[in-house]
């Protein structure tokens, strides 16, 4: 078996978890691609490495001293060697980066130097060979990542039995250094996997797993052991914070499942994330895996007698947003009407004109608006084996004095979302775990 595993910023933020690092890897041989992210914050009120080298650069750029700013990573990088011991000359490349950043180096160059000097350290405390990334990772000119191309390199990778690999950044074709989006390491995690054929990709962070719902609603929410690609998703388009999204792509395209696993508590079970058809007997009898929403839609729904027979009525509704630069996240419909839920963000200064464009073009007979509206997406790949799921969702809301403004339930049975006045967004969010946890 093969794994590749990722571990974040606050997993290497200090020489302390780097021995917890070191003593997961020793534990279990199959482990083999280590990929890297900056040191992250040590404690409250810390500074993160990425954010020191933006800094760094901006301030150079506006022909200030970053002197103080590049003291404190130097500081943090050798004070990580020494406190491991290592026999490891870092001071060279310090100086070498601090230049480069002084002659106007690109930011993406700066930024990315955090997770270079990580992975050099790691690599010298596990003994395992330096691969930078830079050698197989590859971006367009225009800045795109290469899938291509990187898998045309994979044998760069695959040439070394073990290998900590530096997150967040590759090399365009015309010699650039170039990042990912922040939070990059994980889809650097995905792509080494993938290159690898590895068996599972491991992403250790400070959590313990996904949790059903948001911990600041329900403070006791339970982790979920197993999460479909599919699940995950939607959970995670409709707010809840998991991975970086880019990152599930290419694991799931090969069929490469996800564990999520903490640094700090590695006996803990975290979460798997799999692809649909892994999913057991027992995942599909669990009716809803998580929770999630987000608040700050608006609703506009339209009202027109024999709607269903208006050919063309939602051809020039569709017709309306595109001219306006607006999408609607969702459009339940029935007989005679027609709702747009609508992110106010994309509504920002275009509200007048979109309600004249719909008067003018077509002519309902009556149009509704209710904003501050949230929406809570109930998720869970077993709802279609599990009868009366909506049943006692809505009888959560109701005896939790909630009332729905708006559903809409896909058509594969696995997401029930639900609109609710902003005010009762938490109200509901519980309620609805409580009713299924």
């Amino acid at each position: 078996m093969v794994k590749t595993v990722k571990f974040g910023g606050s997993s290497l933020a200090s020489a302390e978890q780097f021995r917890k690092v070191k003593a997961i890897l020793s534990r279990d041989a199959d482990r083999r691609y280590v990929v890297v992210s900056a040191p992250g914050k040590r404690f409250r009120g810390d500074d993160k490495i990425t954010d020191l080298l933006y800094r760094c650069q901006a301030l150079r750029a506006e022909g200030r001293s970053f002197d103080a700013e590049y003291q404190k990573i130097a500081e943090r990088f050798i004070g990580i060697r020494d406190g491991l011991g290592l026999d490891l000359c870092i001071e060279a490349e310090l100086d070498e980066i601090r230049s480069r950043i002084d002659a106007g180096t690109t930011p993406d160059f700066a930024a990315s130097r955090g997770e270079y000097l990580n992975a050099k350290l790691l690599a010298a405390c596990l003994g395992f060979d330096f691969l930078d990334a830079t050698e197989f990772i590859r971006f367009r000119d225009d800045g795109a990542f290469d899938d291509d191309a990187t898998v045309l390199r994979a044998n760069a990778l695959t040439a070394h039995a073990r290998a900590v690999i530096p997150g967040f950044y590759g090399r365009q074709r015309n010699g650039l250094i170039r990042t990912f989006s922040r939070g990059g390491s994980d889809i650097t995690g995905a792509i080494v996997a993938k290159c690898s054929e590895s068996d599972v990709y491991e992403n250790w962070t400070d959590v313990s797993g996904f949790l059903m719902t948001d911990p600041r609603i329900v403070p006791d929410a339970k982790v979920i052991e197993t999460v479909t690609y599919s699940e995950l998703r939607e959970l995670s388009y409709m707010g809840a914070t998991v991975l970086h999204e880019d990152s599930i792509f290419p694991v799931r395209k090969a069929r490469i499942p996800i564990h999520v696993l903490n640094t700090n508590d590695p006996e803990a079970k975290g979460t798997m994330i799999v692809p649909d058809s892994m999913a057991t007997d027992k995942e599909h009898t669990r009716p809803i895996t998580g929770i999630a929403g987000r608040r700050g839609y608006t609703v506009i729904t339209l009202t027109k007698d024999n709607l269903h027979n208006d050919l063309g009525f939602s051809y020039r509704l569709m017709g309306i947003l595109a001219r306006n630069g607006i999408s609607a996240e969702r459009m339940p419909s029935g007989i005679d009407t027609i709702s747009l839920v609508i992110d106010d963000k994309r509504l920002t200064g275009k509200m007048d004109q979109l309600y004249h464009d719909i008067m003018i073009e077509c002519s309902p007979d009556t149009v509704e608006i209710a904003s501050c509206i949230a929406l809570i997406a109930s998720v869970g790949i077993g709802m279609a084996r599990n009868p009366g799921v909506a049943a006692k969702l809505f009888t959560a809301l109701s005896d939790a004095d909630v009332n729905a403004r708006l559903i809409d339930q896909d058509s594969n049975e696995m997401n029930i979302i639900v609109g609710v006045e902003q005010r009762d967004f938490e109200r509901a969010v519980e309620a609805i775990y409580r009713a299924f946890a």
